[in-house]
């Protein structure tokens, strides 16, 4: 008699209490396409689990990827309140950024704070209707 190993006999015994019947994908194909890329499995668990590029960005690029959006994606939002307490959770979460390990070689890309301000007299010029030019002068 030859020697089982733990996992031998774990997946004998399923198979005999028929834990492997009636599977999903059962006596079909494997959808090996596109198997030449070496990262076509992160491509196909991507497109399976309907995960975007954006969701798996490290979290500087991204970062600095939402400031880029600055100030028109403030532009729903009803008060100033609001849009202070969107640009100050940025901050916060720029700064935690700059907390976290880096690792590898190179140099780490970095996302800055934003100055809450400037983006919150951008966000009344952009509700406002107003551009730059339109502006009233800054001391009234």
């Amino acid at each position: 008699m030859s020697y089982e190993t733990p996992i031998d006999r774990a997946i004998r015994e399923a198979a005999e209490r028929g834990a492997f019947d009636n599977l999903p994908g059962a006596g079909k194909p494997l959808n090996l396409r596109n198997t030449s890329d070496p990262d076509w499995w992160l491509k196909d668990l991507m497109a399976r689990e309907s995960i975007s590029g954006s969701e798996v960005l490290p979290p500087a690029i991204a970062l600095r990827r939402e400031a880029d959006g600055f100030p028109d994606s403030l532009a729903d939002l009803p008060t100033e309140d609001a849009v202070r307490a969107v640009l100050v959770d940025f901050n916060a979460r720029v700064e935690a950024d700059w907390r976290r390990p880096g690792f590898g070689r190179g140099d780490p890309v970095v996302a800055r704070r934003v100055d809450v301000e400037a983006l919150v007299e951008q966000w009344r010029d952009l509700r406002d209707g107003r551009t730059g030019s339109d502006r009233p002068p800054a001391n009234g």
